[in-house]
């Protein structure tokens, strides 16, 4: 049998979060605007069958496929958001669920630390990141979910609410986290933003 995890719609790839997921994508890299879908489930291996079904169906492109032991996670897009959807729906027929049944997201942190000195930021700059790089003086934005995949819809809606800078975007493993800066006003608003799309995630 297989669970669904996460199940997330997103109708329009923000341009910045577009551009984070190509430097980790190893499939057909998405561009802004795409329409995309991340689906999570247990056990991993069943992804690939998934994958098979959604690619054969319909014009979605697969832009990244993570198969762990516990987890498997896809993520397709395409221009076209029927495509998106139609993989969807063919997808949760073949796993005879409904979105609906894909797992609650938790907050397992969220934080706001503001202007944050020049030692700590030239920290976080040098860790593993593939986003922006974060400056002194800024104020930051962490965010923890479980499932992991949720928070790139978090993301993405932070990003259209805000001109702010994404600096990480972890979505597989057991817990996804987003990391963004900006001024303070800024990632106020995109925190509220991010928190209210973790609180009423997207679906079909």
């Amino acid at each position: 049998m297989i669970s669904l995890r996460t199940y997330v719609y997103i109708d329009s790839l923000q341009p910045q979060l577009a551009e984070y997921m190509a430097t980790v994508s190893q499939g057909f890299l998405p561009i802004p605007g795409d329409a995309c879908l991340w689906i999570e489930v247990e056990p991993g291996m069943a992804v690939h069958r998934l994958t098979d079904i959604a690619l054969k169906a319909t014009r979605v492109h697969l832009a990244q496929q993570v198969v762990e032991r516990a987890y498997g996670s896809m993520v397709i897009h395409q221009r076209d958001q029927s495509d998106v959807r139609e993989a969807g729906r063919l997808l949760l027929n073949r796993m005879n669920a409904t979105q609906d049944d894909r797992q609650s997201c938790r907050i397992a942190w969220k934080e706001i630390i503001r202007g944050m000195t020049p030692d700590h930021t030239v920290l976080i700059n040098r860790q593993d990141r593939r986003g922006s790089m974060i400056l002194p003086g800024q104020s930051m934005f962490i965010l923890e979910t479980e499932p992991a995949g949720y928070i790139v819809y978090a993301a993405n809606q932070a990003e259209k609410a805000a001109n702010i800078t994404l600096i990480d975007v972890r979505a597989v493993g057991a817990y996804g986290r987003l990391t963004l800066a900006g001024r303070e006003g800024d990632v106020d608003e995109a925190a509220a933003a991010a928190i209210a799309a973790i609180e009423n995630p997207s679906g079909t």
